[in-house]
């Protein structure tokens, strides 16, 4: 498992299209597996699910993105799993880093912002 979070201000629907963007874009086999949308007053929740695979552990990693915002502040939580071959504990998550990396690019010139 890996995972990223960090604070970020901006429009909502831009920074979950960037993110979006930089996931599918950031390779040929990953794909878009299904979200959930919430908006409660005015905050906004969104879940996303991606999937690819991961050719160093010849199997298939999946990223959770979750976030939440309220008046251009924002909330970003990223989890990769699935990237290890072992039956009792992880010896590998090269994929699962590997694919989190797809949107770090995207997540430092947001936090630049």
């Amino acid at each position: 498992m890996a995972k990223l979070e960090t604070h970020l201000t901006g429009s909502f629907d831009t920074v979950l299209d960037q993110l979006h963007r930089a996931i599918l874009d950031g390779s040929l086999s990953a794909s878009y597996e299904d979200g959930s949308d919430c908006t409660l007053d005015n905050a906004r929740v969104a879940v996303r699910v991606y999937e690819r695979y991961s050719m160093f552990g010849g199997n298939r990693v999946s990223m959770s993105l979750t976030l939440a915002g309220e008046n251009g502040r924002l909330f970003l939580s990223a989890i990769t799993s699935g990237g290890s071959q072992a039956v009792w504990f992880k010896v590998n998550t090269v994929g699962e880093e590997a694919f989190l990396d797809t949107i770090r690019e995207v997540v430092r010139q947001l936090e630049g912002d």
